[in-house]
């Protein structure tokens, strides 16, 4: 390796693309134009950097394959930069072995932990902890344990258990200090920063409140009977109905729920449920069927006795009735919360990390873009997708696959 490569290459390591770039600009042999790639990568220069890496793969001979094998690795860390979720592992994970059979210990954790992210913005959260469980990052550099220890909080924090999460990030910050990377450490602080911010909403006996995420989770380790509509679902302590294929019984649901401890009108309830403004005989008897379909899935936690008005909920054990909503109204906003990471978006990747159809999450962006909520950028295949930041409150608890799973 000459003296201009290994200086670039130092250089890439603390952050300073400028100062590599100035060493491998104009040079075109395969370890400059993937030191290049790399620095185009930490400028936000995606495109150009993927298109370097791939003729700096292509490059190395066939007895270069630990060379060829990290430049799979940056370029499979740009695709995860721009949201590029689409195709398999396998290529991650066959880089990951070979670097590991050369020794290349510390970029086949990097390989490890870009998938490892992956399944965590697809919201794999079962296999992310395996993932993570496996990891070896004792002996690691400190970059890559902060990295590590950013993946573990955001997977307890995606399960809701706030204080390995806080933990985590604890671990994380210190991390980051070793590595004195400062786009790392002002991730680390605004990841800790989440932890401080609202969450979602309550609404009890009619008054609204917001609550962080701590707050949450005790709420949902209480007796109290939880009407989530961040998951679609009714939870008493560890007993948790998941209603989210069924939209239905949940807006009846919830509708019961805002009123208590009184009763819920008729009409409104139709209004909510059926989204009929002028309601006939017809609805009310349909009304009254969906009723006894929701009476009986509730039956162990609660009751609805009806009125002379309409329908009231009846917690068994004297528990009080809490709703807790999402940070932010709409019906887009889990699409809204993926956005919110300030990347920009394909639609193929939200369809996938949302489990929708393409189409579906074509025509919620066009709203969200009609109403001033999104913006995208480019045309076609090459469109991506942005929103504005949502300060002031995390997203955390409307992500896709977030815990208690159905």
């Amino acid at each position: 390796m000459d003296s201009l490569i290994a200086a670039a290459g130092r250089a890439l390591a603390v952050g300073d693309a400028l100062g590599a770039l100035k060493r491998v600009a104009l040079r075109e042999d395969p370890p400059a134009l993937a030191l290049r790639g790399i620095a185009m990568a930490q400028l936000g220069e995606y495109p150009r950097a993927r298109e370097l890496l791939r003729r700096a793969a292509r490059g190395f001979g066939a007895r270069e394959a630990l060379a060829r094998a990290r430049c799979i690795v940056a370029e499979a860390e740009v695709a995860l930069a721009v949201r590029d979720l689409g195709g398999g592992s396998r290529a991650l994970e066959d880089a990951a072995l070979a670097l590991d059979a050369r020794g290349d210990r510390a970029n086949a954790l990097q390989a490890r932990l870009i998938g490892l992210r992956r399944l965590l913005l697809l919201g794999r959260l079962d296999r992310a902890a395996a993932v993570l469980d496996e990891l070896q990052t004792a002996d690691a550099p400190p970059s890559l344990q902060a990295v590590s220890e950013l993946a573990r909080a955001e997977l307890a924090l995606r399960s809701l258990r706030t204080a390995p999460a806080r933990a985590a990030l604890e671990r994380a910050a210190d991390a980051a200090r070793r590595a004195r990377v400062p786009a790392l450490a002002a991730e680390v602080a605004d990841a800790r920063a989440m932890l401080d911010r609202a969450g979602a909403r309550i609404v009890h006996g009619g008054h609204e409140q917001p609550l962080r995420l701590e707050e949450v989770e005790t709420l949902l380790a209480s007796d109290a009977l939880v009407i989530d509509a961040c998951r679609r679902g009714l939870r008493a302590g560890e007993d948790w109905r998941p209603l989210a294929r069924r939209p239905l019984l949940f807006g009846l649901l919830r509708g019961l729920a805002e009123a208590w401890p009184g009763d819920a009108d008729r009409n409104a309830l139709i209004a909510q449920a059926f989204r009929e403004r002028r309601p006939d005989d017809t609805h009310r008897a349909r009304l009254r069927v969906e009723i006894g379909r929701l009476r009986r899935l509730i039956a162990p936690l609660a009751d609805i006795h009806a009125s002379a008005q309409g329908f009231a909920l009846v917690p068994r054990g004297q528990r009080r009735v809490v709703v807790l909503m999402p940070p932010i109204d709409g019906e887009q906003a889990s699409l809204l919360a993926l956005l919110a990471d300030g990347a920009a978006w394909s639609t193929s990747a939200l369809a996938l990390a949302l489990g929708d159809s393409q189409r579906t999450v074509q025509r919620a962006l066009a709203e969200l873009e009609a109403d001033g909520r999104a913006r995208s950028l480019g045309r076609a295949r090459a469109q991506r997708w942005l929103a504005p930041p949502l300060l002031g409150f995390t997203t955390i608890l409307l992500l896709p696959a977030a815990l208690p799973a159905e």
